[in-house]
């Protein structure tokens, strides 16, 4: 039997995807390592578990998870040896049936040390923790701020100072914080376990001081070890910083586990579900759905049919502003109101052919109206990014497309729902403000293997920064052959669409994580279940909005 030419283009999209998410486990696989076998093995003859074992010991077993940030500093600081997984690990999981956000210092990455992308991550999880109310739990064991990297790291209002002044508020909150020093704990960050609400210490491994022994040492002429200094017999028996001993790190862990079982529940956002059902259709037919060539069109409606409970939605305003797909839906029971860019090639009211993934003023005008409705009926809102920006030309401006595309940034911008953005795709310019951006406090924004975020695509960007490169060589003087031209195109494409891939904005946390698109329901159906510990702090207020 003839294979049709839709089943051919199907099989080579999926056998794309997959290469694609072989390649990302392939480097999530080096990133687990952290700093390397080696330190590993040093941490264990110390009696010391890693990062990761912690945290695995921690949650409970066989229950979801979320790593959040794993390519942060993927490919960044190479000169001082690499930054896997930002120096720290965080996961979003259960504690004896509690969702929690752990954050944990990898010690086998420069001691746990500080990098810039260390704090942004770390600020990452408390901006979580405050915007979900939930309890957050630190791991700690660094050795402070990275020195090298000092000026980029300490003083400004986004740095390290920024997790104690988050400490603070979070506790005004009444948001639950546990420490846990299981193995240094230096300077500044000595503060982070006395701002939280209870504190443990490791026997033997934990030690706590502002400056340690060799510093004292120069600095008023004393001699103590570190662990007479700081240790846990001082700070749970002299000085009182520390609430809770223990032994090792399972008994450290095990304490933690029976501190968060006896937390009160907190008054729920009220987020409607219902018990879930699968797709009708295969989540891994996505794999073939998504075209391997990027500029070719697909329906996005059969994205979102792999995506909802019996692949079954309402699509709101259908026939109008055909653009933007809104639909009602249920994720894993969870109640939601979809937006996502349609790719198809489709036709306005007036019979005019529209390009896919571009936003024209009806579904600007359309996505606005729906997003007001989900925070009238309190739905969470799920993106699905596809996009190439907003439509141009004489046509547009004179239709008010900047009016138009303005108005659907303020109602998304004021939305007080929980905002989830998946980039699926392309995520260009204006567009990627209009669909929920990481400017515009998704709650959790993720990226597939396939996603690209940039002002514009890396063809259209090289040719134009390419015309501005060889104006500039002509006014010097110098002779540009066909030849050079087209060397000096690839040269700037090259670095243009490194820029563009989702592992540089991974490790840049623009993306909290790449994920396998299969996964997309799960961390939509945790997201949902974490932000619906807080409800609204305010009404939705679009403020001045023109119509």
């Amino acid at each position: 039997m003839a294979v049709s030419k839709k089943e051919l283009e199907f099989n080579k999209n999926e056998d794309v995807m997959r290469l694609k998410i072989s390649a990302m486990q392939k480097e999530l696989d080096k990133i687990m390592e952290g700093g390397g076998k080696k330190r590993i093995n040093k941490l264990h003859s110390k009696g010391k578990l890693t990062a990761r074992e912690r945290i695995d010991l921690l949650l409970d077993k066989n229950s979801n998870r979320f790593e959040l940030g794993a390519f942060a500093g993927y490919e960044m600081y190479e000169e001082h040896g690499g930054c896997p997984a930002g120096g720290v690990v965080i996961v979003i999981g259960y504690v004896n049936g509690k969702q929690c956000i752990v954050v944990a210092n990898d010690a086998t990455v420069k001691a746990g040390a500080w990098f810039p992308i260390t704090g942004k991550k770390n600020l990452r999880a408390q901006e979580i923790s405050m915007e979900n109310n939930l309890p957050i739990i630190y791991l700690v064991d660094s050795a402070g701020v990275y020195l090298p990297m000092q000026d980029e790291i300490f003083p400004d209002k986004e740095h390290f100072g920024r997790i104690f002044r988050n400490n603070a508020v979070m506790s005004s909150m009444g948001i639950v914080q546990i420490a846990a020093v299981m193995g240094s704990c230096v300077a500044g960050g000595a503060y982070l376990p006395i701002m939280s609400d209870e504190s443990l210490i490791v026997n033997k491994t934990g030690t706590i001081f502002l400056a340690g022994s060799y510093l004292v040492k120069a600095a008023i002429g004393e001699s103590i070890d570190n662990e007479t200094l700081g240790g846990a017999t001082t700070h749970t028996e002299i000085s009182g910083v520390c609430d809770y001993k223990t032994e090792n790190d399972e008994e450290c862990i095990e304490t933690i586990r029976d501190l968060i079982d006896k937390i009160g529940h907190p008054e729920f956002a009220g987020f409607d579900r219902k018990d879930p059902l699968p797709p009708k259709r295969n989540a891994k037919e996505i794999y073939g759905i998504m075209p391997s060539n990027r500029s070719k069109p697909y329906n996005v409606k059969d994205i979102i049919r792999c995506l909802v409970d019996d692949s079954k939605f309402t699509e709101y305003k259908s026939d109008f502003g055909k653009s933007i797909v809104c639909a009602y839906a249920r994720i894993d029971g969870w109640s939601v109101g979809i937006v996502a860019n349609q790719r198809d090639i489709v036709k306005n009211a007036k019979g005019e052919m529209q390009f896919g993934g571009v936003i024209y003023s009806d579904s600007a005008d359309k996505s606005s109206r729906f997003i007001m409705n989900c925070n009238q009926k309190n739905i969470p809102l799920i993106f699905l990014q596809d996009v190439t920006g907003f439509m141009v030309g004489s046509r547009s401006e004179h239709g008010g497309i900047i009016k138009d595309g303005a108005k659907m940034v303020n109602a998304m911008a004021n939305s007080v729902v929980p905002k989830f953005t998946i980039v699926t795709g392309n995520s260009y310019g204006a567009g990627n403000y209009a669909m929920c951006g990481k400017a515009y406090d998704p709650r959790l924004i993720v990226g597939w293997p396939t996603a690209e975020i940039a002002v514009m695509g890396g063809a259209s960007a090289a040719k134009v920064l390419l015309q501005i490169e060889v104006a500039s060589m002509k006014a010097k003087g110098e002779e540009i052959t066909p030849e050079r031209e087209n060397e000096l195109f690839e040269s700037i494409k090259s670095k243009y669409d490194k820029q563009i891939s989702p592992y540089y904005a991974a490790s840049r946390l623009w993306l909290d994580a790449i994920i396998d698109p299969v996964e997309t329901r799960e961390v939509i159906s945790l997201g949902i279940e974490m932000a619906n510990h807080k409800k609204a702090e305010k009404k939705y207020n679009v403020g001045v909005i023109q119509t």
